[in-house]
């Protein structure tokens, strides 16, 4: 496989124009760099722009304004097949009358290679993604999961710089969704291709990239690694997005040596602190439900409404002050397990508390 190569985005737009002249950006002035052999996930809910930033980099969306590099090299003005880059696709899109072996040798047919060369790498790309011995087999005799390496294989072959992937397993059930998600991660390792993959799974996203890019309207919010835009997101939308997240409204008191006295539904918490609000500031916390210790003794006193045993965790909505607070407590085997109507304390270890 050869050296894979990084996407440079600059300033990147895409407005289309309605029936009635009016304008819609799907895609709003962004800037990224994705580092050669990285795996970047456009993470988003539907109408962010993520699908159409995909498509301005495999060129089957022409840029508004804006610039696309590919390895340093600017590929606006290049055709999808000009382009060093190769897509899986949301619907497979393998030739029904081909066998795996076919699929996976097109592009290579069509690149003029030779028999031998050919034949030995469709042979080990299809050995890579676990379907050696079935290359004699068409797409209607293998299941979604194996259509899925069918089409990873059918693009991989091709050595592309950049592999883009468009939904890939929207149409697998959970489980499969799962199984597949690790095996594209591990593909992706071993191969060391650079990957752009696009899902509104924020699950699939944390567990497959190094880096996730959250989408809203047309705009990046957040660029981050899963653990960052979980524990520390820049905007309420990326808290709300990534994860399940408690809002609490609170005034800053003090900000003293990296922390924060705030005063929250009368009480004050002491949290770390890092940004640029100053005393007498309104802010907003953030604080993951299995972040929140709940039991007799704590800082926020609150009613159970919702108590529902979940087998590793018991999760809890708990009314403070007319807010639902969700909780999430691991383990509930040895714990004292609160009933709907029971009066409770929440708390919370200060470092698992965000201010925004």
């Amino acid at each position: 496989m050869k050296k894979s190569k990084g996407v440079n985005i600059k300033n990147l737009s895409k407005i289309y124009v309605g029936n009635n002249n009016k304008e819609f950006k799907a895609v709003d002035n962004i800037s990224v760099d994705i580092r050669p052999g990285e795996f970047v996930t456009l993470l988003g809910p539907s109408g962010c722009g993520k699908t159409t930033t995909l498509r301005m980099i495999a060129g089957f969306e022409i840029p508004t304004s804006g610039d696309i590099y590919l390895g340093g090299d600017r590929i606006n003005d290049l055709p999808p097949d000009k382009r060093d880059s190769s897509m899986v696709f949301q619907t497979y899109a393998l030739f029904p009358h081909y066998n795996i072996y076919d699929n996976v040798a097109y592009g290579l047919k069509l690149k003029k290679l030779s028999k031998d060369e050919i034949r030995q790498k469709v042979s080990d790309i299809i050995d890579l993604v676990g379907l050696k011995g079935m290359e004699n087999r068409y797409p209607n005799q293998l299941s979604g999961g194996q259509q899925q390496r069918v089409a990873l294989a059918r693009a991989l072959v091709m050595e592309p710089g950049v592999l883009l992937f468009d939904e890939p397993l929207s149409n697998l059930d959970a489980k499969l969704r799962v199984y597949m998600r690790t095996e594209i991660r591990k593909i992706q390792k071993k191969v060391g291709i650079t990957a752009v993959y696009v899902t509104h799974d924020q699950s699939e996203a944390m567990s497959l990239s190094d880096r996730i890019i959250i989408m809203n309207k047309g705009v990046i919010e957040q660029v981050g690694t899963p653990k960052e835009v979980y524990y520390t997101p820049k905007t309420e939308f990326v808290a709300d997005f990534i994860g399940t997240a408690n809002f609490l409204d609170g005034k800053i008191k003090d900000v003293v040596d990296g922390k924060a006295k705030i005063e929250v539904h009368g009480k004050e918490l002491l949290v770390p602190y890092k940004g640029e609000k100053k005393s007498g500031d309104d802010c907003k916390l953030v604080i993951r439900p299995e972040a929140v210790i709940i039991g007799r003794e704590g800082v926020l006193k609150g009613k159970v409404e919702l108590a529902t045993f979940m087998g590793e965790y018991q999760d809890y909505i708990v009314k403070i002050n007319g807010l639902d607070f969700k909780v999430q407590d691991y383990n509930p085997m040895v714990k004292e397990v609160f009933g709907e109507g029971d009066e409770v304390m929440l708390s919370f270890l200060p470092e698992n508390v965000h201010i925004l």
